[in-house]
């Protein structure tokens, strides 16, 4: 299969949240490792306007430090906003090539992303950003894992002492809201 991309896959993501102060992640997006590193910027309850002007502000952090920058939402909408990617389930064409990365909490989902550059698998452990929710652990997530031809990547409570575990069940990657912007 040929990439619609040209930018390799990061195997670490700052994954936004509004539950976290903009100075923390710009911060935090500051801290990623050069060029080896992605955000993903999701921001759903962001009103429009300071959504976008978050989004310029990442992606000035992402050009000075080589970062892959995705924006979560239509794939029509990162390409207008000249983003690296789009993150979520939509499955048009873009106008340019465009990384894509689809979120996977179930089998069915999996199966679902077999167009995504990869995939990002949750909830592995508890997370704060959705208290009480049930949790894959690491046999379900590996049996998900199984299921996806691209990059996989960790996500929901994990962090940077979790890294040397996740190969073992089948992650490339990991991303993280708290486990780096905290």
């Amino acid at each position: 299969m040929r990439p619609r991309h040209r930018k390799s896959v990061p195997t670490l993501w700052l994954m936004t949240d509004e539950r976290v102060p903009d100075a923390a992640l710009l911060a935090a997006a500051a801290r990623l490792p050069k060029g080896r590193a992605g955000i993903i910027l999701r921001h759903y309850r962001t009103a429009p306007v300071e959504r976008r002007a978050l989004f310029e502000t990442l992606r000035q952090i992402a050009r000075r430090r080589r970062l892959t920058l995705l924006l979560a939402g239509s794939v029509r909408e990162a390409a207008a906003w000249r983003a690296d990617g789009a993150h979520g389930r939509d499955r048009r064409r873009a106008a340019r090539p465009l990384l894509r990365s689809a979120p996977v909490h179930t089998p069915r989902e999996a199966l679902a992303a077999r167009s995504a550059d990869l995939c990002f698998v949750s909830p592995l452990f508890p997370t704060r950003s959705h208290p009480g929710a049930p949790t894959l652990g690491r046999a379900r997530f590996a049996a998900i894992a199984r299921l996806i031809d691209a990059p996989v990547m960790a996500l929901g409570g994990v962090r940077p002492a979790h890294r040397h575990m996740l190969s073992g069940i089948g992650a490339a990657g990991w991303g993280a809201i708290d486990g780096l912007s905290a």
